[in-house]
């Protein structure tokens, strides 16, 4: 043993003097209490995902600091029901608590900010400017909750609200009265119903699609997106999803009451927006198709330039489709109140301004006109020798529709090789297109985004779609949602992960987004919008049962307040809609400390990793509440 100590002792005598100076207690300190909270976070998160109802997550006080009893990022367990209540008591027990946030008078119960009809007065009616988006200045922004109707009740699961609503809900009758013979809507006792009756579809929006589809291929999947132009209450649209067919609706508000209001109440895609003088909110080449039944939009005025606007956002090779006035104005001519000249001259124009597009009519028969845009732009460039107008843009960005005009010029296509190449690459058919590396990215012509990166991403959602479903049980429950929105959609993933689910997505780009994604959604098969934060979205209060942020307040930071992305969250919500945050924990810290006084219930819980990772979730439930009901406010 003595032999075996020397040398050790000779070691320790080297080192004795570097020892000396050196103080090992708070090292000792240090890693023991990096233990304890090792050990600590084990006990508590058990190692595994669970349910959100049952999960521990963080408990964090309006100040931000974490609640007592707990640390940061860990708090006691806490409930949040995710579940709808279509008998929740309207007395407003829910929102006992005082609020700082309080709620806005009962006229502002349909209020769109950007659309409303009060400002809209100053600007101009020509042209229909004065039904485009005006928003409010930072003065008139409103610092309430927009209250839901009184008797406001959940809308009826998908399929069942294709055909049928609350009147509670959107309680306006005028389209009953206006269109009653056309079929559009109904009353019956305390439910709107919906026959899928238009005004040239008097059969029902299914006969009609049919007629469509002996001219056109519907259900072979070359056809995925389309876009309704004045919807109506969008019965077109609602019956185009039977075919996987998605299609985008607008119209503008009140030119009938409500009716894009009832479009969304019914489960189907649909905005508030108007052809007039700023492009629509979409890339170029989003659309497979395109339609207009007696949208009254005036086609062949302004140099065309609506039909180019068309143009724009049809992918090569896409369809326009055109019923009503004037197609089969020979027939019709007396119903319509026009004289035949008036109507021939109108068709004439209409076709003048599709041939100078390049593009080809396909079929009239009927009621129904088809017009197919060309798969390139070899022909029409060089005949512009010949047709002289409208010329190619000089300095296009088809991309650019976000307060952008529209131009008399047509928007070029990439180029191609040849004369049977499809510009900007060929899509594959639904559904293999979802899942296909989009043409936008295998071209390179997004800046420093490649066919690795979108693999990557759509491998992420899908994992996270899954751990979702883990925190948020409803998520993966048949029927609890329908419309849901991802605010910073980049690639798409989220609303490809859930492809398979009874849902929609409206998938939003950012105008702060570094890159624009918004056509790479499009040639998914996704459907979405460009939006800026700082403004209000162009729908009406209670359209969305699901809303998803992925790091969009850090995307805003220093841009807008917060206050103002979570107020028009809360408007566009609907009463027990559910929001998921991704963020930094920082981020999210200060943004539950104003949502806290929002009548909102929620949770921080941790990323799909574990607890290690800065980026967490917060988890929301907007709890119940209405109007008061003023009826048995004046009985009593």
């Amino acid at each position: 043993m003595a032999g075996g100590a020397a040398p050790y002792s000779a070691v320790w005598k080297l080192y004795q003097p570097y020892c000396k100076r050196i103080n090992f207690v708070p090292f000792v300190f240090v890693l023991l209490l990096c233990s304890a909270s090792y050990l600590l976070g084990i006990w508590q998160h058990g190692g595994s995902s669970t349910s959100f109802s049952s999960a521990v997550l963080t408990s964090v006080s309006c100040d931000g600091k974490a609640a007592a009893g707990g640390s940061s990022l860990v708090g006691a367990a806490s409930t949040l029901d995710f579940a709808a209540h279509h008998s929740t008591d309207e007395s407003n027990a829910a929102a006992s608590a005082v609020q700082e946030f309080p709620a806005c008078d009962v006229k502002y119960s349909e209020y769109t900010p950007c659309e409303d009809r009060d400002r809209s007065v100053r600007f101009e009616r020509d042209r229909l400017i004065y039904r485009e988006r005006h928003c409010p200045g930072k003065g008139e922004l409103l610092r309430c909750l927009i209250p839901a109707p009184a008797g406001y009740k959940n809308p009826f699961p998908w399929p069942a609200s294709r055909d049928a609503a609350w009147f509670a809900n959107v309680p306006h009758k005028e389209l009953t009265v206006e269109k009653a013979v056309q079929n559009w809507i109904r009353v019956e006792d305390d439910k709107f119903r919906f026959p899928g009756g238009g005004t040239m579809f008097p059969n029902g929006a299914d006969a009609y699609i049919d007629d469509i589809e002996r001219l056109i291929p519907l259900r072979d999947g070359s056809i995925r997106t389309a876009i309704d132009t004045g919807c109506g209450v969008a019965s077109w649209g609602a019956y185009l999803l039977s075919r996987n067919i998605l299609t985008m609706s607008f119209a503008p508000r009140d030119s009938h009451e409500a009716q894009v209001q009832f479009a969304l109440e019914r489960g189907v895609p649909a905005m508030i927006g108007v052809l007039a003088s700023n492009r629509l909110p979409y890339p170029s080449r989003a659309f497979d198709m395109a339609h207009c039944s007696r949208c009254l939009i005036p086609w062949h005025l302004f140099d065309g330039q609506y039909l180019i606007e068309v143009d724009r956002i049809l992918r090569p090779g896409g369809y326009w489709i055109l019923s009503g006035p004037p197609i089969n104005w020979k027939r019709h001519w007396k119903g319509w109140e026009r004289t035949e000249a008036d109507l021939s001259a109108e068709q004439s124009a209409i076709e003048a301004v599709a041939r100078s597009l390049c593009w080809k009519k396909l079929k009239e028969k009927d009621d129904i006109a088809i017009w197919q845009k060309p798969t390139n732009h070899i022909h029409c460039k060089a005949n512009r020798r010949v047709i002289k107008s409208p010329q190619f843009c000089k300095t296009p960005n088809g991309d650019a529709a976000w307060y952008t005009k529209m131009e008399t010029c047509i928007t070029p296509l990439p180029e191609v090789g040849g004369i049977r190449e499809i510009s900007g690459g060929e899509l594959q058919k639904w559904p293999a297109r979802l899942m296909a590396v989009p043409p936008r990215i295998a071209s390179g012509s997004l800046d420093g985004v490649t066919a690795e990166m979108f693999s990557r991403d759509t491998k992420l959602w899908k994992k996270r779609i899954g751990y979702y479903k883990t925190v948020i049980n409803q998520l993966g429950q048949m029927g609890r949602y329908r419309n849901l929105l991802d605010m910073n959609a980049n690639f798409g993933g989220f609303a490809a992960a859930l492809i398979d689910e009874p849902v929609w997505v409206m998938n939003v780009v950012p105008t702060a987004a570094n890159t624009n994604t918004l056509g790479v959604i499009y040639e998914r098969g996704l459907i979405g919008t460009y939006q800026d934060w700082c403004e209000a979205m162009s729908t009406y209060p209670r359209t969305y049962d699901l809303l998803h942020a992925d790091s969009l307040f850090s995307l805003y930071k220093n841009r807008c307040g917060m206050e103002d992305i979570l107020l028009e969250m809360d408007r566009i919500l609907r009463p027990e809609g559910t929001v998921i945050l991704r963020d930094d924990v920082d981020v999210l810290v200060k943004i539950k400390s104003i949502t806290d006084r929002m009548k909102w219930d929620s949770q921080i819980a941790d990323h799909e990793d574990g607890p290690l990772h800065r980026e967490k979730l917060l988890l929301v439930v907007k709890t119940y509440w209405t109007a008061p009901d003023q009826s048995q406010e004046q009985q009593n």
